[in-house]
Parts: structure tokens; sequence; C-alpha cells
């Protein structure tokens, strides 16, 4: 399935686009990131001051508060930087699977024609042993004998390519699990800092509606 759906010609007539929008949300990713973590040690610094030089309640709950949304941008903006690079790594091994299969498919019909033109030239070398005779037995014999050898040396090459590409294809295999079940982890690690979020959320309506009352 990954395999008809990765060999469309339109994924080539897109990869160079796809390869600029990759980096420019990299780039917007890294600069959201870098000034959450600018927010967030310019509010952590301010708040400390402040509580130590006990101000007021409602400017101090402003600079917490402000605090609050830079620690939540600094969450969002990390997991969605991380989240792109593993969607980027998980895109690029099943595009890599799908190339392996098909070298791997390619390679099998190479060695099954190759075999079946082995055991054809070997039958063939049989009966001109068995009619020839005489002088010309022993030259048309080494001949023969070459051919043979060339072809088994042929079968062997495209038996050891098969195996390389069967190693490919199942660590590529592995590869794609692997991140597969990192993505799952994170997954669920976003839901549970998601759901942190909306209650921290919902304490801090609660506190805003307290101080209105």
């Amino acid at each position: 399935r990954w395999q008809k759906i990765f060999m469309f010609p339109l994924w080539s007539k897109m990869a160079v686009f796809w390869n600029k929008m990759f980096l420019t949300i990299i780039v917007l990713l890294i600069v959201l990131f870098l000034d959450a973590v600018r927010e967030v040690r310019k509010y952590s610094s301010v708040h400390v001051n402040e509580k130590a030089a006990n101000v007021n309640s409602s400017a101090f709950d402003h600079i917490q508060m402000k605090l609050f949304r830079s620690q939540r941008n600094l969450y969002l903006s990390g997991f969605s930087l991380f989240l792109w690079l593993v969607l980027r790594r998980t895109v690029t091994l099943l595009t890599q699977l799908a190339k392996e299969m098909a070298s791997h498919a390619a390679l099998e019909t190479q060695v099954n024609d190759a075999t079946e033109a082995a055991k054809k030239y070997m039958a063939e070398n049989e009966r001109l042993q068995e009619a020839l005779s005489g002088k010309g037995v022993g030259k048309k014999k080494e001949s023969t004998d070459a051919t043979e050898e060339k072809l088994k040396e042929e079968v062997e090459h495209l038996k050891a390519e098969l195996q390389k590409t069967s190693d490919a294809f199942h660590k590529a295999k592995t590869e794609v699990a692997t991140v597969k079940k990192q993505s799952e982890g994170l997954r669920k690690e976003y839901d549970h800092l998601m759901k942190e979020f909306e209650q921290l959320q919902q304490n801090l309506n609660q506190a805003e509606d307290k101080k209105d009352l």
C-alpha cells in the first residue's frame, strides 16, 4: 500500500516544495521556541523579584499569569518542533521502505530468471556432452564449463544483492516500528501535558473570577 502511494509521480513534483516548507516550518518553530525560552527567563526573574518585594497582589498575579503563558508557549513550541522532526523522519523511513521493497522484488525476479537460465544452459551442456565426441569435444566442453561458471557467478552475485537488500528492508522496517512507538509515547505525553494545561487554565480562570467578585 505504501509502495503504491509513494510511487505516485505527484510526490516527485512536490518534493522541492515539501523540502522548502519543512525548512520554513522548522525555522519558524525554532524562533518560537527561543522566544518562549526568553519570555520564561524574563518573567521568572521578575516573578522572583516581585515576590521578594511584597508588592500588591494584582501586580503579582499579572506577572504570574504572564509567566504561566510563557511556559505554556515553551511547552507547545518545543513539542511541536520535536513532533515535526519525528514526522519528517517517519515519512523518510516510509519512503525508503517502499523503495527497498520495490528493489527487493526486482532482485528476486532477476535471481529467478538467472536461475532458470542457468538450469537451461546446464541442460544444454549435458546434451552437448552426450552428443559430441572426438577432438572437438574437449574444446566445446571447456566453453560450456566457462559459460556454466559465469552463470554460477552471476547467480551468486544476484543472491548477495538480494540478501543485502533484504537486510536493508528489515532494518528500515525496524526503524519505522521504533519511530511509531516513540510517536505514540510522545502523543500520550502531549495529551497528558494538555490535560494539565487545561486544569491549570481552569484554576487560573477560577482565581481571576474570584478576584473580579
